[in-house]
């Protein structure tokens, strides 16, 4: 039974378990009998190790490997549990040829902690040679040295083992060949000595399934590479053409892996990879233009290789809808009107904004137009195409206003009747833009105060500015009800420096 790829301390337990067995025929002192209950604690915990690692082996296997890997992984996997199902029916068959001698035995001595008949020299015999048991276990040992070796793929892994788990009879040097059963459990082998064998079998059955199955699932991490999908591509610069730009895209056919998925590593980050594609996303919560390179890592029949991607750009912009006015697009004298620009397909940064009748000023999408006279005024757009070659996007008119003239408003009135006592309140003449967007003010310049008291002449004044003068004051403190005020003559000059002339107000004074 000795042979194989074996540690010292196993060839040291095999050689002592030889010279211990060659004692028997001597004496079954019990110093002997406990050195061999001591091998098969050993071979047990030795067994016991090994059935943890390779526990240990299927289950980081499982998670990584037939996860990452499913389709490949798979068949791999099949056979590893395969040999591992052959390798328990041996060890079980042992396990039961065990059970049933250590009962026959007359079970466990407390005393011993070992078989209690385990000098007996006819229970093994009778069981293992008489009972035809122990030529059952040598075919089962045999047939699962075989299939053991059946899971490996090729000769040359086959070649490369060499199983301690046999049933090869030992030479005999003197008297008649003994066969393999009549050799470990016949006459003259007491019953724990063949506990220790059975005890080795179990042992080698173990380390032979570790060696296979080792070597099995080590094929996942064996370079390969099965271009086994085709697929047609077309790469194109950009999505977005304008018109007069020519469209070009490079097509062409590319193949790749499905069931062995790359290393690929986008700005030195990771990227998830599915049936050997690498799918990249990023978020575009910010705008503007940006890159992105990295590297596609393969392992092929001579090592991995590293393919280095081409620098590719995109360009992130908020969703946009631009609405124009047909006959609204105006432009007005005096105030600054802000205009924003935009070309989808083209960097803010890119364009380039100019003006006729005006001037016009700002940058990254937001300008401001100027304008000093009446009539027409064009804006047109260019943009930067391609590095220096730069072309008009589009030319907008706007017709150039000027600002709409305000209403002249006394204690916050353009006409009707308030109090008299609001009217002798105010000291102030305003002039102001109803419902008009910028923030454009008037300035009262001049204006004639009428004050029409009930059976009186008329008193007018006039003054310069927005106030009420001194006089006017003194006059305003003694309306009464049914008093008449009226302002006339109002000019108002706003921020295109024109003189407006306004509307009168009438206001008559009540309780």
């Amino acid at each position: 039974m000795a042979g194989g790829k074996q540690t010292p301390r196993q060839r040291m337990m095999g050689i002592l378990y030889l010279v211990l067995l060659g004692l028997v025929a001597l004496s079954v002192p019990d110093s002997l009998l406990d050195a061999f209950k001591n091998i098969t604690n050993s071979l047990d915990a030795s067994r016991t190790n090994v059935t943890k690692g390779l526990n240990d082996t299927y289950t980081n296997f499982e998670n990584t490997k037939l996860k990452e890997q499913h389709d490949r992984a798979a068949p791999i996997y099949k056979r590893a549990t395969e040999a591992r199902a052959t390798a328990e029916h041996l060890i079980q068959h042992v396990q039961d040829i065990r059970d049933e001698l250590v009962k026959a035995g007359g079970g466990i001595s407390e005393k011993t902690n070992d078989v209690d008949a385990r000098e007996n020299l006819d229970i093994s015999p009778y069981v293992m040679v008489t009972g035809k048991k122990g030529e059952a276990l040598r075919q089962d040992i045999e047939e699962t040295r075989t299939k053991l070796l059946s899971y490996l793929k090729d000769d040359k892994e086959r070649q490369g083992i060499n199983f301690s788990l046999n049933a090869d009879a030992p030479k005999q040097i003197t008297g008649p060949q003994k066969t393999w059963e009549e050799a470990y459990f016949g006459d003259g082998i007491p019953l724990g000595a063949s506990l220790t064998t059975l005890a080795k079998i179990q042992t080698d059955t173990k380390n032979a399934e570790n060696e296979v199955v080792k070597r099995i699932l080590s094929e996942i991490d064996v370079a390969q590479v099965t271009l086994d999908q085709f697929q047609g591509v077309a790469v194109a610069p950009t999505s977005y053409v304008l018109a007069g730009q020519p469209y070009t895209a490079d097509i062409f056919l590319t193949a790749y892996d499905s069931k062995s998925n790359p290393t690929i590593t986008i700005n030195n980050s990771s990227v998830p990879v599915q049936n050997g594609k690498g799918h990249y996303t990023v978020n575009t919560s910010q705008e503007g233009i940006f890159t992105y390179s990295g590297s596609i890592s393969v392992k092929g029949p001579e090592g991995t290789k590293t393919y280095q991607l081409p620098t590719q750009t995109y360009q992130v912009a908020k969703p946009s809808a631009v609405v124009s006015p047909d006959k609204m697009n105006v432009l007005y004298i005096g105030v600054p009107n802000p205009v924003s620009v935009s070309a989808p397909g083209i960097g803010k940064e890119k364009i380039r904004v100019s003006m006729t009748g005006g001037s016009i000023s700002g940058s990254n999408g937001h300008y401001v137009a100027t304008v000093t006279s009446i009539g027409e005024a064009h804006i047109t757009v260019s943009g930067e195409l391609s590095p220096g070659k730069t072309a008009i996007l589009g030319t907008s008119l706007f017709r150039t206003k000027r600002i709409p003239d305000p209403k002249p408003r006394f204690a916050g009135k353009s006409s009707g009747s308030t109090s008299a006592a609001n009217l002798r309140a105010q000291d102030r003449l305003f002039a102001v833009l109803d419902g008009f967007d910028f923030d454009a003010k008037f300035n009262v310049t001049r204006f004639t105060l009428m004050i029409a008291k009930p059976r009186q002449d008329v008193v007018i004044y006039s003054t310069a500015g927005g106030e009420l003068s001194a006089q006017m004051r003194a006059a305003m403190g003694s309306v009464t009800p049914g008093t008449t005020v009226v302002f006339k003559d109002i000019i108002a000059v706003g921020p295109d420096g024109t003189q407006r002339g306004l509307d009168s107000i009438v206001l008559g004074a009540s309780n």
